[in-house]
């Protein structure tokens, strides 16, 4: 009996995140079609950036209990190596990404090394400092590493960063159009991060690091490696994360020191925590609510940060599990609710059967 309702559970969840999937394809795929103003489109392209980010924190720490602050760090690296790749070795930004994303994988399993033996607030606060020198490093950078015409360039770029190294090749294709290439392109990315993700979460590795967080003594006990585990759903995050950095570089065609910011963080978290923490679809449902938030209050000045700040609070407040999380909780009311029903309807057809 319960492994049938288990398992008609977990076919009602799939069917769920297939509808939900189904239904984001086609609105993306109408979006450019519905959407006149190319600023709405860019602020669009924007968000799916801040998607991606959050959908590869909820990861390490929704779904693995690695509470990691460096996750714009390996944004950054990302991007920083792609546009550094392009700039000193005159490659293809396409040519540029891979390389690009590996790197960040490369930083992050330097930062997972670093924080195989701390746990919670102490692996924030390693990681909140490496991404903060990270920082120092770059805008501190002033010594000229190469001679761009009369121009001296540092190694980093220093505080003004790169520009002009390349893009996705859009521009030159589409021409006027080239926006809503771009925005094809990004929007494939986290359709991709997305699927990636689904799979991950889904499967048996999944599962380890579920248990991890629960539970990392049992979860030891039964043979999970926790050293691996946090190695690797470091790597997985940092790829996806590093790779959206590089597309981001490319996009813009520019990346500088501003993005390691302690406000885009901040922002990134909370896109997480209104979504839902440890919820699929909460980077997602996050991400549409405060960009939208934020755009509406675009002309309150410096009333927009506290509007943000009040939406963020009451979500804690009145939905800690974020707005998945309660909708997910009025799902599972409505289908205890629909069970008992049909079990009073039941029992009460039951004695009639038994005369006849």
């Amino acid at each position: 009996m319960n492994k049938t309702s288990s398992s008609k559970g977990m076919s009602g969840n799939a069917r769920i995140d297939l509808f939900v999937s189904l239904l984001l394809i086609a609105a993306a795929i109408a979006l450019p079609f519905m959407i006149d103003s190319r600023y709405v489109l860019g602020q669009i392209v924007l968000a799916l950036f801040y998607a991606t980010i959050a959908s590869q924190w909820n990861l390490l720490f929704g779904f693995a209990g690695v509470f990691s602050l460096a996750q714009m760090a390996m944004f950054a690296f990302g991007g920083y190596a792609t546009a550094m790749i392009c700039f000193y070795f005159g490659w293809n930004v396409w040519a540029a990404l891979l390389p690009g994303a590996l790197s960040a994988v490369v930083f992050s399993l330097v930062v997972g090394l670093a924080c195989l033996r701390l746990t919670g607030v102490y692996v924030a606060l390693l990681t909140l400092a490496i991404a903060q020198t990270m920082y120092l490093l770059i805008v501190t950078d002033t010594e000229c590493f190469t001679m761009v015409g009369s121009i001296c360039r540092q190694f980093t770029g220093g505080a003004v960063g790169f520009a002009r190294f390349g893009d996705l090749g859009t521009r030159a294709l589409l021409k006027g159009q080239w926006l809503v290439g771009n925005y094809a392109i990004i929007a494939t990315l986290f359709a991709i991060t997305m699927v990636v993700t689904y799979i991950i979460v889904k499967s048996p590795i999944g599962l380890a690091f579920r248990a991890l967080k629960d539970n990392p003594g049992y979860a030891v006990a039964r043979g999970v490696n926790r050293f691996q585990a946090q190695l690797l759903v470091f790597g997985i995050s940092a790829f996806f994360t590093g790779l959206a950095g590089g597309f981001y570089a490319a996009h813009f065609q520019a990346i500088g020191p501003g993005i390691l910011s302690m406000s885009q963080l901040m922002f990134i978290i909370a896109i997480t925590v209104v979504g839902g923490v440890g919820t699929f679809w909460g980077p997602l449902v996050g991400t549409i609510v405060l960009v939208a938030a934020d755009e509406l209050m675009r002309e309150a000045g410096e009333f927009r940060t506290l509007g943000l700040g009040l939406i963020i609070a009451l979500s804690i407040l009145l939905m800690p599990k974020g707005l998945v999380g309660r909708l997910g909780d009025l799902l599972s009311w409505l289908r205890h609710r629909n069970r008992a029903a049909a079990s009073a309807i039941t029992f009460q057809e039951k004695p009639a059967t038994t005369g006849k």
